[in-house]
């Protein structure tokens, strides 16, 4: 694993919404670099940005028609360069996010594997042989185009109709149509997405969060073909670029780091729970309704097949879902942010919940995001026009911004020392400065119970052990520790955890770190 993901902290950001350079009302690539000092000085050493090559944008730029050019919105391969370079002079990395699953159907590969004639890219994507031959049943493919070229079939498509299915193979084959994982179609694609790795890798990209990593390779039930696809990038990139970072969107961690990803992400849906912790009734809220122990013992499910490793990513959230900050106020997402900045694997902390942004709801649908539209409006810098974001005119903007005159900005949670913004930034030095608190130290759970107060674990790393103790609810709360000793106390919120008789209790809303 690249040493540098030993304490990586990430913080993703959306391009369209950070910062505008040039007025037109979308952010971009120089308006990333131009704020490389903010998101340092917040405590984030590396950066996850959204896909930000060249798309009609049905999807946000999830729908790439040319993975190899920055889409002009955002600036040039130039300016992306120049991002990478300044980063890297910071002490920074920059990881890109790879959609290796589909392109768009404006892509080039697509406008030639419509044709009726047979070409270079006929097999580039699934397509049966026949225009009234579907998909239904094939694991990993979610619908389908027909109709719309002269070739004779329909095309898979993963997401939206937007989509089409890039052809990695079938892991069982049970159709004429269908190709195997090694035949010469699923091959080319598998060539062509190294082309792209290595494009972007020689520029300076320092690796890739990997979009839908788990779909690649069709009827594929056990997942083992997907996994054995992915442990040939991983020899590729061993080969020809050894510090490149690979983190999957895959859920599924035991696949995913068998494949050679580095890290996995925990997502909001499927098994994970993950809701539970701040969404769905959650246990970080002050109510104390909430339950952990659903989500700790899938979550040890899942770490406990990765051989120990647990490199399993918790974001604050993402593009994908709801902003944080509308089912727990900034008090309560201080405590979250103990238990985020405190957990193995990388962080991940999405633009503006340091702050406190707002989910907006109501807002159409833009480019695809539909109900996720609200969590993906212009970064808050200031007081000024725009937030600080865009000198354009207010109706030109990509998303509007926030108009409570309360908003969060970073002009006004700097300047309060109580603010969630300065409680992050703790936790993250914190965490920087304690090796059991970073990305690979061993983590157990000594207090998880059902629908129960507090939560404690332990972190163990190669030259220190700390006890985490957290208790969001608004009552004080106890548990049994027998035969813990804390030492020194490096963090609290709200109050230190007291011991007595071999149990520990804690204040209401509080959180404490001991060195054991």
């Amino acid at each position: 694993m690249p040493a540098w993901l030993d304490n990586a902290v990430f913080y993703e950001i959306y391009p369209q919404s950070f910062f505008d350079t040039n007025g037109d009302g979308i952010g971009d690539i120089p308006g990333i670099t131009r704020k490389l000092g903010y998101v340092q000085g917040l405590g984030c050493n590396a950066i996850w940005l959204n896909p930000c090559f060249d798309s009609p944008f049905f999807d946000a730029g999830y729908d790439v028609s040319d993975y190899c050019k920055v889409a002009p919105r955002y600036g040039t391969n130039e300016d992306l360069k120049e991002l990478f370079a300044a980063a890297h002079a910071r002490g920074m990395h920059v990881i890109l996010d790879l959609v290796p699953g589909h392109t768009s159907f404006r892509h080039p590969w697509f406008q030639e594997s419509m044709k009726a004639e047979r070409n270079a890219y006929t097999d580039r994507y699934v397509w049966t042989d026949d225009i009234w031959k579907g998909f239904e049943g094939c694991r990993n493919i979610n619908g389908c185009l027909r109709g719309i070229s002269d070739r004779n079939g329909s095309c898979a498509v993963n997401y939206y109709s937007t989509q089409p299915a890039l052809n990695y193979g079938f892991a069982q084959v049970t159709e004429s149509w269908q190709q195997p994982v090694d035949a010469p179609g699923p091959r080319g694609t598998v060539e062509a997405m190294k082309d792209v790795m290595r494009f972007w890798l020689a520029m300076g990209c320092d690796g890739f969060r990997v979009d839908m990593a788990g779909s690649l390779v069709k009827a594929d039930a056990d997942g083992q073909a997907t996994v054995a696809l992915w442990r040939e990038f991983r020899a590729f990139l061993d080969k020809e670029f050894p510090e490149a970072a690979m983190i999957s969107e895959w859920g599924e961690p035991d696949k995913s780091l068998a494949g050679g990803f580095h890290m996995d992400f925990l997502l909001h849906f499927g098994p994970s729970r993950y809701l539970s912790l701040f969404r769905e009734n959650p246990y970080f809220s002050r109510k104390g309704t909430g339950d952990v122990k659903a989500f700790v013992e899938k979550y040890l499910e899942s770490y406990n097949k990765t051989d120990g490793k647990g490199l399993i990513c918790i974001p604050s959230g993402n593009h994908d879902m709801h902003r944080i900050q509308e089912t727990l106020d900034d008090e309560e997402c201080k405590l979250a942010f103990a238990f985020l900045l405190s957990m193995p694997g990388a962080p991940f902390l999405y633009y503006g919940e340091e702050l406190g942004m707002r989910y907006l709801g109501d807002l159409p649908s833009k480019e695809g995001g539909f109900e996720r539209t609200g969590s993906r409006t212009p970064m808050q810098w200031d007081s000024t026009l725009n937030a600080g974001f865009s000198s354009a005119k207010p109706e030109d903007l990509y998303l509007p911004v926030d108009p409570s005159p309360d908003r969060p900005t970073v002009e006004s949670q700097t300047a309060d020392e109580t603010s969630l913004y300065h409680e992050v930034k703790r936790l993250i030095a914190v965490r920087m400065a304690h090796e059991a608190l970073q990305s690979n130290a061993r983590v157990e759970f000594l207090y998880a119970e059902d629908h129960a107060y507090p939560l404690v674990y332990r972190r163990t790393g190669e030259t220190e052990s700390v006890l985490v103790l957290l208790n969001p609810s608004g009552k004080e709360a106890s548990c049994p520790l027998p035969g813990v000793q804390p030492g020194e106390e490096i963090y609290s919120y709200h109050g230190a955890a007291s011991f007595c008789g071999g149990r520990a209790v804690l204040p209401p809303c509080s959180a404490s770190f001991f060195l054991l």
